[in-house]
């Protein structure tokens, strides 16, 4: 699997960005799909995920009520909406995938297939 994420960039505190990670080389209606975020001088920390039909959701309590993921399975992609970006959402993100339970990243498990990340500055 080949994940391929971009709309990071540059925005002001309280604005909003929308992550996109387009898959190819499998069929990913198949596939959990989700977010992490490393920070300078942090571990890399789980966002959020969506299950294969997108029923199930869960989000890391520090983008709750901000952040909403999605995802089209036609497109083989998922997206990250994020909104009332804060400086301490500054990190690279990166796109994940794999096909355990959704729940398993939000308790501490790492996927097996990554993204190569985008940058996200928010300044204050």
């Amino acid at each position: 699997v080949q994940l391929q994420a971009s709309g990071g960039g540059l925005v002001q505190a309280g604005g909003s960005l929308r992550l996109s990670c387009a898959a190819s080389g499998r069929t990913l209606s198949y596939y959990i799909m989700g977010w992490f975020r490393q920070a300078p001088g942090k571990e890399r920390e789980f966002v959020a995920t969506i299950s294969r039909g997108g029923s199930t959701i869960y989000y890391a309590d520090s983008v709750k009520g901000r952040f909403t993921i999605s995802r089209d399975n036609a497109k083989n992609t998922v997206y990250l909406q994020m909104n009332n970006l804060k400086p301490e959402d500054t990190a690279v993100y990166y796109c994940a995938t794999d096909r355990r339970d959704p729940r398993t990243w939000s308790q501490g498990s790492l996927p097996d297939f990554w993204g190569q990340g985008t940058q996200v500055t928010v300044s204050s």
